[in-house]
């Protein structure tokens, strides 16, 4: 463990290295803070994207010290600059949210909504591994950052193209975080992980959890379908910074951290009411998509 490598970390480099880490924290924080919030939207979006990015790179610091063995001190410190990133992103995120009254902030428990709630869903007995797809018998359709007349900017997710009613799976353990509905992602589920990130699931059917309720990997979270902006049936899946629109990641290299491997290959013929097209190459974006969002 790493405190049985003193001599490979002596104590003089664990100072050094914190020094360093301090003051890469500080000129981060500084290029995060170089875009006024008072900019408007874009300048808000800018900043979102710039911290996004900031998060990343220090998550992947926080993963090579790990790697590395390194002094438990020296992780918990790249660590606690990961978090200062993340609570300045989430604070920017929430206020944006409030304002444009969307359900994430205002109604998250999906009460006010009136959401389709089903009976609650159970922890299945077997599970294979501790994380898993978010859904079976699937083609991949519009992948994350996509261009298209659908979306604002770039599509934000990973879309699963599935008939309706399909049972949709947490991919990891965590906690519900928000159950709702009634904007362009329709009946939705985030649902937060132990290392932070947040997944969502959306234009649900159905949802068969409850705000606050703890889920195992594979368990079921709901029903796919076509609630919200769709022009077709199919789970839009997101990997979040924040539980907020704006703080999302690739979500096939995220699975793939996990050990997820997702495939574009159809292990049924194609859902009911679409035509079956190529699958994309690894690494690249369907030049299709169903989803609005």
């Amino acid at each position: 463990m790493g405190r049985e490598h003193h001599a490979r970390f002596p104590r003089t480099r664990v100072r050094l290295s914190a020094a360093t880490g301090a003051a890469f924290l500080a000129l981060l924080l500084t290029a995060l803070a170089a875009v006024p919030a008072a900019a408007g939207g874009d300048g808000q979006r800018h900043r979102a994207v710039r911290a996004v990015r900031i998060h990343e790179q220090a998550r992947e610091r926080v993963d090579r010290l790990r790697e590395a063995d390194a002094l438990p001190e020296a992780v918990e410190e790249a660590e606690e600059r990961r978090k200062t990133v993340r609570a300045d992103l989430w604070g920017l995120l929430r206020a944006g949210a409030r304002e444009t009254g969307d359900p994430v902030a205002v109604d998250p428990s999906g009460r006010a909504g009136h959401c389709p709630f089903g009976d609650r869903s159970r922890a299945p007995e077997l599970r294979s591994s501790a994380w898993t797809a978010p859904t079976r018998r699937y083609w991949l359709s519009a992948g994350y950052a996509a261009k298209g007349s659908r979306w604002a900017r770039r599509h934000t997710g990973q879309d699963f193209a599935v008939d309706s009613g399909t049972p949709v799976y947490a991919v990891g353990s965590g906690v519900v975080h928000v159950t709702t509905c009634g904007d362009g992602f329709g009946n939705q589920v985030l649902v937060r992980h132990r290392d932070g990130y947040f997944t969502q699931y959306a234009h649900l059917s159905r949802i068969d959890v409850r705000r606050g309720q703890r889920v195992a990997a594979g368990q079921r979270l709901g029903l796919s379908g076509a609630s919200g902006n769709v022009t077709g049936p199919h789970l839009h899946f997101e990997v979040r910074i924040t539980p907020y629109l704006g703080s999302q990641v690739p979500p096939l290299p995220w699975l793939r951290r996990k050990s997820v491997q997702v495939s574009g290959a159809p292990a049924l013929p194609w859902p009911r009411g679409h035509r079956a097209v190529r699958a994309p190459a690894p690494g690249r974006n369907a030049p299709y998509a169903w989803s609005g969002r």
